[in-house]
């Protein structure tokens, strides 16, 4: 591992995206801190990344990208420190934001890092749709405050979009890069604008084909056929919010529309009467399409 001035890593919220990002950061050797508010939600994400490293080969092979070298799990796991005390990310070099895309809920934890973190440490938001600079404002760093949305599965994607707010300083991007390349990725630095650049595309894409199965045009099999069949996409775009689960991308979508007013990001009926049943994508196990 190149030094780059950053040891420990602290990763707050441990979903499934946090989990993942968690996972690809051990796997890098660093040292990890992840935070959760339940010791239910961490043990969660303990059997998740060791699911994940068990599969991760098979999962890159069913989605088309190549997976990372087989690992000791053992190795990988010792290096994370699963914790419901968001004080023990004090010693952190860097910090990784994961929680839900609310605002209500985003906003006391970056309120609580700043108060515990070192000043100097940079704060990463990995969100979809919630702009940096609003972040940044509520600390007392937005200078080392930056967006970093990561894909999932996050082990098998090469690129991260890097967001950069009103105040964030050329250093903290500098930094933000220096990370990703140390865990094999490419960082796409763009401007801070709600849903960015992947996101502002991406869920209207995949409102739009839930549109379409709503309507009965096709079934949602027909849809990603004909997108991984006609543009070579490795998943199709429902297949794509199965794995993002269906509730982010709902709450995407909704911010999208709230942020822009336009009719275009109004949220297909049938994504919301999925999100209400529970029927969220491969996490619970079935989502436009069903799952083992």
């Amino acid at each position: 591992m190149p030094d780059i001035g950053v040891r420990t890593i602290g990763v707050i919220g441990a979903g499934v995206m946090g989990s993942e990002v968690a996972q690809v950061f051990a796997q890098a050797g660093f040292e990890v801190v992840l935070v959760d508010v339940t010791d239910d939600a961490l043990e969660r994400a303990r059997q998740t990344i060791l699911r994940s490293l068990r599969f991760q080969r098979m999962l890159g092979a069913r989605t088309g990208l190549a997976a990372p070298p087989t690992v000791d799990r053992a190795e990988v796991l010792g290096r994370i420190r699963f914790t419901t005390d968001l004080a023990d990310v004090a010693d952190a070099d860097f910090v990784v934001e994961n929680v839900t895309e609310d605002w209500d809920v985003k906003r006391p934890v970056f309120e609580g890092l700043d108060a515990v973190c070192k000043p100097h440490v940079v704060f990463a938001v990995n969100t979809s749709v919630i702009p940096i600079t609003r972040v940044g404002g509520v600390t007392g760093r937005p200078d080392r405050v930056i967006g970093a949305h990561f894909m999932n599965p996050v082990s098998l994607k090469p690129m991260v979009e890097v967001i950069r707010g009103f105040h964030t300083s050329d250093e903290t991007v500098r930094t933000m890069l220096a990370v990703l390349a140390a865990i094999g990725k490419e960082g796409v630095v763009v401007a801070d604008s709600p849903g960015f650049v992947s996101n502002r595309v991406l869920m209207l894409t995949v409102n739009e084909a839930a549109y379409l199965v709503h309507e009965r045009v096709a079934e949602a099999s027909e849809v990603d056929r004909l997108f991984k069949g006609c543009f070579g996409h490795a998943m199709g775009p429902l297949e794509t919010a199965d794995l993002i689960g269906l509730d982010t991308i709902l709450l995407s979508v909704e911010g999208l529309y709230r942020s822009f007013g336009d009719s275009k990001y109004r949220p297909c009926p049938l994504l919301k009467q999925l999100v209400d049943a529970g029927l969220l994508g491969r996490k619970s196990g079935r989502g436009f399409h069903t799952y083992e």
